[in-house]
């Protein structure tokens, strides 16, 4: 492999990445490439090699430090083409760790494609192919949502479908901000936030506890 390709992975923290990780990171791009030729895995306009690179793969691993490794599972909500939830289970590979990786996406032709990757990498993860607003009491340990449904949507989701989990992870981009204010005015959060790897405008949120306020 290159090394220049190396070098570029080494920019996510707390992860000393290995060949082997980063061939695997680079089978997965192949794959939304071709995949991306017939549905919309990611943008079109964004599907250059290095572009999927940095904005997604980058993008996802970098939260790994956040992510849980004491529980059985991990929860990707509205999973799409696997960001960041393929991505964290190919760490968790690395990490040589056991912990599922459960996606949730209700899309059936995304699922086919996340089952293929999975496969393909033999990755510890689990499809569900349902509509994660109609599920009731689910239990895990970190919840992870990129790009799915605005912030508020998935607190109120996570408080009233989750009946245990240890923490939540969220990836706010440019007007990140400016919604996250506006959630502090309707919840009280116990949260610590990061700037971005691959965007200076954008920032990571890891969320201990969720209360909503009494207003």
């Amino acid at each position: 492999m290159d090394n220049i390709i190396l070098n570029t992975y080494t920019k996510i923290p707390n992860l000393n990445v290995s060949r082997e990780t980063c061939n695997e990171f680079e089978t997965l791009i192949s794959m939304i490439q071709e995949k991306n030729k017939k549905i919309n895995i990611i943008s079109r306009k964004s599907s250059k090699r290095e572009e999927i690179r940095g904005r997604h793969i980058i993008d996802s691993a970098q939260i790994i430090d956040f992510v849980d490794l004491n529980y059985n599972t991990t929860c990707d909500l509205g999973s799409g083409g696997g960001m960041p939830g393929l991505i964290v289970a190919i760490v968790m590979k690395k990490l040589k760790n056991k912990m599922k990786i459960k996606l949730y996406e209700k899309s059936f032709q995304k699922c086919v494609f996340l089952k293929e990757v999975s496969k393909k990498l033999n990755l510890n993860t689990e499809i569900i192919q349902k509509d994660i607003f109609t599920l009731k009491n689910i239990q895990t340990g970190t919840i992870m949502s990129r790009a799915f449904k605005p912030m508020p949507v998935i607190l109120n989701l996570i408080d009233k479908n989750f009946s245990k989990y240890k923490n939540i992870i969220f990836f706010m981009g440019n007007s990140g901000r400016e919604i996250f204010n506006d959630t502090l005015q309707e919840w009280d959060l116990d949260y610590e936030e990061k700037k971005s790897l691959t965007n200076d405008h954008s920032f990571i949120l890891n969320i201990k506890k969720i209360k909503k306020k009494k207003l």
